[in-house]
């Protein structure tokens, strides 16, 4: 059958590739008409703009005009093909034929379909489309002339020796919003040409003006590798110029310039642009508020940046977690973790992903300040299970910071719970509490968490026995104090000086000055040596106190012998001692004489 050969020769046609930019209407389009009732292929005819008829009810409808000739029709009107077959099919005389035109005419539908299912459907421009119609496309697509954007490119990439505008007013440009485009988005252009050729062709061609070429011009210019802030200063400039004529600077332009100066370290200009936001008739976004803050940052001017962060939270504007981390992080720099917690709730809020590095930082800045530790300690219930026993640092920062505000009952209860649930608690979150207890003079309460933490396998160090000693010799409890000293010493082959110097003062303010001068002997059998300061503490403790400058003389030679130094107040000091006690034997002698 002549449809098969038909159908076979279209599959073989190859399909136009479809454009992207421009969907031309052919002006003549190939129909198939049947010349003779026989079995042979059918001629193909072409016409000016045809009209098609088709059993589609949008075709009688008047729907389909002469910019759908390009559609080959599902069938061809019967009346019409009636007329055309006249002159060579006489029906009433072959009406044997008449069936098998029947036949054929379904058979050119089928065709038809075919054609639609392979071609017909594609909104490129038609393979059968006249040569006008393809030149016509043509010279869309190539407006721009490239040898006249091959002059610009030269001169603008090269040292100028004359000024912009001059030379480029004797080149008789061409100009159109396409052809500024090319130009723009071209490298190794200077900022300050760029906006100079902008400048300079949207005043000689109206089209240049547009808000999608300044958006493409800016982003040009803040994406340089070498941008002079000479050259941003310019194009903020141009942008406020252009920007009086409303829709012409976009969010997105503006964003671009509050980034471009936050890379350069220009902090108030950025805020500028932010500030321009509602004279332009723009809306800030999440990245507005966001290179604001971070620009802001650059100088260090925290205030004001949170003044920016305010509108963010008021707008609803906050940007993925991982621009949140950082202005969470910028806040706690600035001293400003209250302002950084505040941040953190409204994310939570707003149901946007927290990591767990954001608590980490929160807690240890708001442990920090006096004010902020309670909430630092709520926010230790936002720890997970999971991440529970790598929180030791955070759990520490807490105890630290409660004990350090008083509140040593609150921290002790947070370390009984870190040793029943986790993290389980280091030596130094125990002495942090038995420090607060032995310094508040609650020693039975410090002797407990003691005890507690060598149940957890943890030994008191050195620290340990030294706080506590500190606290009974406070109280004046001496013999409880030495007590510890023993267990010390039984417990650590070798102890600080400090330990020593915790029961020499002891002794002194008790004034047991034997007491203290043993011990001394004591810390010098066990390798260690006092300093200056504690002879000189010693000495001046026996003269102005004990008034016995004998023992005090026997100091300053063990002095002499250890090469420690003696301030000369002190050496004068027991001189005085001595010879005032000379002055009373003198008197008493003269008055028993007498």
């Amino acid at each position: 059958m002549w449809s098969s050969k038909a159908r076979q020769w279209l599959l073989r046609i190859p399909r136009p590739k479809r454009s992207p930019l421009h969907r031309q209407v052919p002006q003549e389009t190939l129909i198939v008409v049947r010349t003779q009732p026989d079995h042979t292929l059918p001629t193909f005819t072409r016409l000016q703009n045809p009209r098609l008829y088709s059993t589609n009810p949008s075709f009688h409808s008047g729907e389909a005009d002469d910019s759908n000739a390009g559609t080959v029709g599902n069938a061809i009107d019967a009346d019409d093909s009636c007329e055309s077959e006249a002159s060579s099919v006489d029906l009433n005389e072959k009406g044997d034929d008449l069936q098998e035109l029947s036949k054929q005419a379904a058979d050119v539908d089928s065709l038809s379909s075919l054609w639609e299912e392979s071609v017909g459907a594609d909104d490129s421009i038609n393979v059968f489309g006249s040569q006008e119609a393809s030149e016509g496309v043509g010279n869309e697509i190539h407006e721009v002339d490239d040898v006249q954007v091959e002059s610009v490119l030269s001169l603008l990439q090269s040292t100028l020796v004359e000024p912009l505008e001059l030379s480029l007013d004797k080149m008789d440009l061409r100009l159109s919003e396409a052809f500024a485009v090319r130009v723009i988005q071209t490298d190794n252009i200077s900022g300050e040409n760029l906006v100079g050729f902008f400048k300079w062709a949207s005043r000689n061609c109206q089209s240049v003006k547009c808000s999608r070429a300044v958006e493409l011009l800016v982003l040009a210019v803040s994406n340089l590798p070498e941008l002079w802030k000479e050259e941003a200063y310019m194009l903020w400039d141009l942008v406020k110029e252009i920007g009086v004529e409303k829709g012409m600077v976009t969010t997105v332009v503006l964003n671009d310039l509050i980034s471009m100066f936050w890379k350069l370290g220009k902090s108030k200009a950025g805020l500028e642009v932010f500030e321009k936001f509602t004279d332009f008739g723009c809306v800030p976004d999440g990245d507005s508020y966001y290179y604001t803050i971070e620009a802001l940052g650059k100088r260090s001017m925290f205030d004001t940046a949170w003044s920016v962060c305010e509108k963010m939270i008021d707008s609803g504007n906050l940007r993925d977690k991982e621009k949140i981390g950082k202005i969470i992080a910028f806040f706690c720099k600035g001293k400003k973790a209250k302002e950084a917690y505040l941040v953190y709730l409204v994310a939570k809020d707003k149901e946007i992903c927290q990591e767990r590095s954001w608590l980490d930082l929160l807690v240890h800045h708001l442990a920090k300040n006096n004010e902020t530790v309670c909430l630092a300690c709520e926010l230790l219930d936002e720890y997970d299970k999971k991440s529970l026993k790598n929180a030791t640092k955070s759990f520490a920062d807490v105890v630290k910071g409660l004990c350090r505000i008083g509140d040593v009952k609150e921290a002790e209860k947070l370390v009984l719970r870190m040793v029943e649930s986790g993290p389980a608690p280091a030596k130094a979150v125990f002495n942090s509490v038995i420090t607060s207890f032995s310094r508040r003079g609650e020693m039975e309460d410090a002797i407990a968490l003691m005890k507690v933490m060598e149940s957890k396998g943890l030994r008191p160090d050195v620290y340990t026995y030294t706080v506590v000693m500190s606290g009974y010799a406070k109280g004046g409890m001496m013999d409880e104090a030495y007590n510890i000293f023993s267990e010390a010493r039984k417990r650590h082959s070798r102890l600080s000086p400090a330990t020593y110097h915790v029961l020499t003062r002891g002794y002194c303010k008790m004034e047991e000055y034997d007491k203290a001068i043993d011990i001394w002997k004591e810390m010098k059998k066990d390798g260690m040596q006092a300093n200056t300061d504690e002879y000189n503490k010693m000495i001046q403790s026996l003269c102005l106190k004990a008034l016995d400058w004998r023992k005090a003389e026997q100091l300053l030679e063990e002095m002499k012998e250890d090469g420690v130094p003696l301030k000369e107040i002190t050496r004068s000091l027991i001189a005085a001692v001595k010879s005032l006690e000379e002055e009373q034997v003198q008197s008493a002698a003269i008055s028993i004489e007498a």
